[in-house]
């Protein structure tokens, strides 16, 4: 691993720097592009601020990421090609939409999808341990393997996208993932990768600072994109780096920002909807609004961000305790969306009126 002091000095100035980039950015990012990245659309769906909020929390972290990955090579003499190259151009995509340039939600899903599948074929990215053992014999194909992994980084690009409505919902969802993620890789000796998340917790322990309770700064979709980017990334290494664990266990993990995705696709096509645009239906913006008839608008932003999050950690920690195991692992998984479900139902007919 190398010198450990020397690791965690270096993270210890990342962690102050990346804070002071977070805070010229809240103060200055005004000023990009005659104010272009402030958010004052106040009539969308999922807008539930009452004042303009800078949308450049992904501009903060990807310079952020840029100074870690210099640090890693320091320390390691790697080049991050995956995550750089995967990062940087989800960050560009959605960064388009934040600068307010036009493009259509088919058109940002054309571009994800073909810069994703050029660098999952060429690099090439992944999934090394699968426990479905007819998945497993297909993923030997190359075209399907790059088909496969592709739609776990569509879905876990795009569920970070949707949860990104409520002060720290994304953020805090983040973490507790990049947590468990240092946890296992920490406890089986893989230091290198260890590190890479935690760098995405002091980012993202960063941002939330200046997100929660009350928002000074947006992730905005070029944040989204980009660090569910990266999440999906170090999910998929940290399941081939450790075999032993069920791959189960790393569907339950990112649980939560798969099946918003799956799940609100499915219900827009059965109310006839289009399922690439956005609506007020999504089971966070169900409990806000059951929870702001109690608290008010601006305490339901940040309460709804808490339970939520409180839910899904309780709701993963039983699946650390057979994390070896593919087949309790497996119906947990599945107990976890019918739990999804259920609450979801509950809630919409709570507040359908």
């Amino acid at each position: 691993m190398g010198n450990e002091s020397i690791e965690a000095s270096f993270l210890s100035v990342f962690a102050l720097i990346t804070f002071f980039i977070f805070l010229l950015i809240s103060k200055y990012s005004h000023k990009i592009k005659s104010g272009s990245l402030l958010d004052s659309n106040f009539e969308k769906p999922q807008a539930f601020h009452e004042t303009p909020v800078t949308r450049s929390g992904g501009l903060a972290c990807i310079i952020s990421m840029f100074i870690f990955y210099g640090i890693y090579f320091l320390l390691y003499s790697e080049i991050l090609y995956g995550h750089l190259l995967v990062g940087i151009s989800m960050f560009f995509i959605g960064f388009i939409d934040d600068l307010r340039i036009n493009i259509k939600p088919s058109e940002r899903l054309l571009l994800m999808v073909m810069f994703l599948f050029i660098f999952i074929y060429f690099l090439p990215i992944q999934i090394l341990n699968l426990d479905i053992q007819f998945l497993s014999f297909l993923i030997s194909s190359k075209l399907f393997s790059t088909i496969f992994v592709l739609l776990c980084f569509l879905f876990i690009i795009n569920g970070a996208n949707l949860i990104d409505g409520f002060n720290g919902l994304l953020s805090i969802n983040l973490i507790i993932i990049n947590l468990i993620l240092t946890y296992i890789n920490m406890t089986n000796n893989i230091f290198d990768l260890a590190i890479i998340s935690i760098s995405q917790i002091i980012i993202l322990l960063s941002f939330t600072l200046f997100n929660f309770p009350n928002a000074k700064i947006f992730l905005g979709d070029g944040g989204a994109y980009l660090m569910g980017s990266i999440i999906a990334l170090n999910v998929i290494l940290t399941n081939n780096f450790n075999s032993q664990i069920s791959s189960f266990f790393f569907c339950t993990l990112v649980f939560y920002l798969f099946f918003e995705v799956f799940f609100s696709f499915l219900r827009k096509l059965y109310q006839k909807k289009s399922p690439i645009h956005p609506d007020g239906k999504h089971l966070h913006m169900l409990l806000f609004y059951k929870i702001s008839h109690k608290h008010g608008i601006l305490k339901a932003n940040y309460l709804t961000s808490i339970l939520i999050n409180f839910c899904y950690f309780i709701l993963i920690l039983p699946g650390l305790y057979f994390i070896n195991n593919p087949i309790l692992s497996r119906y947990w998984f599945f107990a976890l969306l019918l739990i999804y479900t259920v609450t979801y139902i509950r809630l919409y007919r709570l507040t359908k009126n």
